[in-house]
């Protein structure tokens, strides 16, 4: 699952979109991480996080959160139950470079 995420955001244009409907909770696990990873300057790394950096001079992440996780409402469980666990994350392309 990460090789594949890993492998499509270099490809994908600034202001494209990544979408991952993810079925298991151990998958959406990493498609998680990895958009929080790539949305948070220097990769979400702690220890630079706590580096006195002005705001300014901060790295632009390579994607921008899209909204939050959504799940199947009432009616698609009414129709298709096995849908219950299913979740969908989405997340922007911005100008930032990859590191």
């Amino acid at each position: 699952m990460s090789l594949a995420l890993e492998g499509a955001l270099p490809r994908l244009s600034t202001g494209g979109r990544l979408v991952v409907i993810s079925f298991h909770s151990l998958e959406d696990r990493q498609v998680k991480e990895f958009f929080r990873r790539y949305s948070q300057p220097f990769g979400g790394d702690a220890r630079l996080a706590r580096l006195p950096i002005a705001t300014e001079a901060l790295p632009v992440p390579p994607l921008k959160l899209v909204g939050r996780a959504l799940s199947p409402g009432e009616a698609e469980l009414a129709t298709n139950p096995r849908a219950r666990s299913a979740r969908l994350r989405a997340a922007e392309r911005t100008s930032g470079s990859i590191a």
